[in-house]
């Protein structure tokens, strides 16, 4: 049989346990609410880099234990194009390198596009460098 003082711990364990688990679920929250701001950041960071290369950012959600949906990921695609002469291409070489960068805390598929990119803006100046030397033996052999 249990004495009052028993019925009273177990009534204040049992409150102890409820707000614990509201503490516990305030910080889900919180690192959710974080999480969303930290995304949409560094997607808008994309974004704005980009410009006409990016294509719409898509978000990647998760319910929170308030029911409500929360930004956890997201990307934005961008169009790795080649332009019509070597100087174009390194330009969009180089827009796209400043876009897959933007971000404060680059990922690394961010990087790995870099990368791509910065491939694609080498062989386009490997490109303007073979048309411009073989611009200066055709001028001086008719020189």
């Amino acid at each position: 049989m249990q004495g009052v003082g028993g019925i009273s711990a177990y009534y204040r364990w049992d409150n102890q346990k409820d707000k614990i688990q509201e503490i516990k679920k305030q910080q889900i929250l919180q690192q959710l609410r974080m999480t969303e701001q930290k995304v949409k950041a560094h997607e808008m960071a994309h974004k704005v880099a980009g410009g006409e290369l990016t294509g719409p950012v898509q978000y990647k959600y998760q319910k929170g234990p308030d029911g409500k949906l929360y930004i956890v990921g997201g990307e934005v695609p961008i169009k790795i194009k080649q332009g019509k002469t070597p100087e174009e291409t390194t330009e969009i070489a180089q827009k796209i390198k400043r876009a897959a960068l933007a971000p404060a805390d680059p990922s690394p598929q961010d990087r790995a596009v870099a990368a791509r990119a910065t491939v694609m803006e080498i062989q386009a100046k490997i490109e303007m460098m073979k048309k411009n030397l073989e611009e200066k033996n055709k001028i001086s052999i008719y020189a």
